[in-house]
């Protein structure tokens, strides 16, 4: 059994070109991040160097400043993992297929409980702290405004409702995981 050779990607130094384009890469990635509103960048798990290099940069008026700020939130970036960040934006921007299949499985759910109101004993059984008679209230109010044909107001909070009713659930399960 003789030693394999690695590959020679890991043997070359990155080229200059190579190490510029990272660089921007990671540029690009923190202009993303001072983009966001201050809610959803504190749900993201960055450094704290990183979050108040990002706020001044938010604060910024003037286009020079800014530009130079932002090459200091790459340059910090150098020394942070960026794929979590990377999944975290693209979860944000709804790109993830995990949460496209989510918001789907979700939307099949409420289709369901519009057409039979018996789908409430599964999502029951599946969120125990549901308030069936909040969801029920939501269910005929929605086919009311369908009926009448009126801005889908309940269907649409019939939707949140069971977005945060799952969200809950894989918290729930996420706590009790820690606790063993």
């Amino acid at each position: 059994m003789a030693n394999k050779p690695a590959p020679a990607e890991d043997n070359e130094p990155l080229s200059k070109t190579r190490k510029k384009q990272q660089m921007q890469e990671l540029q690009d990635l923190g202009e993303e991040l001072a983009a966001l509103s201050t809610d959803r960048l504190k749900k993201i798990d960055i450094p704290e160097n990183l979050r108040d290099a990002l706020r001044e940069a938010q604060r910024m008026s003037s286009h020079g400043a800014i530009r130079r700020q932002l090459q200091y939130v790459g340059k910090i970036m150098r020394d942070v993992d960026a794929e979590p960040i990377r999944a975290a934006l693209a979860a944000i921007r709804g790109e993830s297929a995990v949460e496209v299949a989510r918001m789907h499985r979700l939307e099949r759910l409420r289709t369901r409980l519009l057409e039979d109101e018996k789908t409430l004993a599964e999502i029951a059984e599946a969120f125990p702290q549901a308030d069936l008679q909040h969801l029920r209230a939501l269910r005929r109010s929605a086919l009311k405004e369908q009926e009448a044909q009126k801005p889908p107001r309940s269907y649409r909070t019939l939707f949140q409702v069971l977005k945060e009713l799952e969200t809950g659930a894989a918290a729930d399960s996420g706590d009790s995981n820690d606790n063993d």
